[in-house]
C-alpha cells in the first residue's frame, strides 16, 4: 500500500495525518472499495495506538487516514490553547480528514472518480475512547449528511454505577501524573474526564449507524458500561450493535484492528 504524510488544519496550527491507500497490484488485486475509513485514537495517546487499523483495511482495498488529535504530544507538539473551541470543534476534524483522503485518493486514482460521489462512498468514521466519542459526533455534521456512514467507536461506554471507578483509585490517579504532561495544559485530566463523561450522557445523535466494540477486559468502561451506552443510543432511534471482545484491554486498542474488519466485512462494506 501507499501511505502519505500530511498535515490537517487546527486553528492556527496543523497536527499529523498519514493516509493509506490500497495498492492495486496486491492483496486487492484492483478491487477498489467505495469505503472511506477516517480514523482517530484515544485522550494522551496517538496515531499509532491504533496504527493496524488502516493497514489491515487497505489491504482490503478501503482507502484510510488516521490523524493524531490536536495537544497530543505523542503524536505532535501542536497546542490546545481553548478549550472551549476543542469541546466544539475537535470533531469537525474528522470531515478536514475527509477532504485530505479524498484529494489523495483522487490524485492516486483518478480512474475512479464515480467511487467518491456521495451515492457511491461509504463512509466509516471510528476511533478509540475520546477518538471513539468525537467519531460520534462527527457523525452529525451537515457535510456528511449526504453520505452513507457509521461509526465504529472503540472502548466507549458509560462508567460504572455504585462503584470506584477506575480513574478514582490511587495507582490510576498516579499514572495520570505523567500522562497529563504528554497533552497541552487544557487537556489535563480535570477537564477532559467530565467533559466526556457529560458529552456521553448527553451526546446528540440520531437515526446514525453505530457498531460499539469494548473487550471483556477494559477496565476503563467496565462490565456493562457499554451496554448502558448502546441502551442511551438506542434510545436516541440510532442503529446499534456491539460486540465484546474477550482480550481487549483499554490501554491495546490495536487489538481491536481485527474486528474493525470482520464487522465492514460482515456489512458488506469491504
Amino acid at each position: 500500500m501507499k501511505v502519505i504524510k500530511l498535515f490537517l488544519n487546527y486553528q492556527n496550527q496543523k497536527t499529523n495525518a498519514l493516509v493509506f491507500l490500497p495498492d492495486v497490484g496486491g492483496e486487492t488485486r484492483g478491487d477498489i472499495k467505495a469505503t472511506f475509513a477516517i480514523l482517530t485514537h484515544g485522550y494522551t495517546a496517538d496515531k499509532s495506538s491504533i496504527l493496524n487499523w488502516p493497514i489491515r483495511l487497505a489491504e482490503a482495498g478501503v482507502s484510510c487516514i488516521l490523524f493524531d488529535l490536536p495537544g497530543h504530544y505523542l503524536g505532535n507538539y501542536s497546542e490546545v490553547e481553548d478549550f472551549e473551541y476543542f469541546k466544539n470543534h475537535a470533531h469537525e476534524l474528522f470531515y478536514s480528514a475527509f477532504l485530505s483522503l479524498k484529494n489523495a485518493f483522487l490524485e492516486e486514482f483518478p480512474l475512479h472518480e464515480h467511487l467518491v460521489e456521495s451515492d457511491q462512498l461509504k463512509l466509516v468514521l471510528g476511533g478509540h475512547s475520546l477518538g471513539a466519542m468525537l467519531s460520534l459526533k462527527a457523525l452529525m455534521l451537515p457535510e456528511f449528511k449526504e453520505f452513507q456512514k457509521l461509526s465504529i467507536a472503540v472502548g466507549l461506554g458509560m462508567a460504572p454505577k455504585d462503584v470506584v471507578h477506575i480513574f478514582d483509585t490511587p495507582f490510576y490517579k498516579s499514572t495520570l501524573k505523567i500522562r497529563e504532561q504528554l497533552v497541552s495544559p487544557v487537556l489535563k485530566p480535570d477537564n477532559v474526564f467530565p467533559w466526556i463523561k457529560e458529552e456521553k450522557q448527553a451526546i446528540d445523535i440520531h437515526d446514525v449507524t453505530v457498531h460499539l466494540i469494548t473487550g471483556v477486559d477494559d477496565l476503563v468502561v467496565g462490565a456493562d458500561g457499554m451496554e448502558r451506552f448502546a441502551d442511551s443510543l438506542i434510545a436516541k432511534k440510532n442503529a446499534v450493535t456491539s460486540e465484546k471482545p474477550t482480550k481487549l484491554p483499554h490501554h491495546e486498542p490495536q487489538l481491536a484492528a481485527a474486528h474493525v474488519k470482520k464487522y465492514l466485512k460482515k456489512i458488506n462494506w469491504l
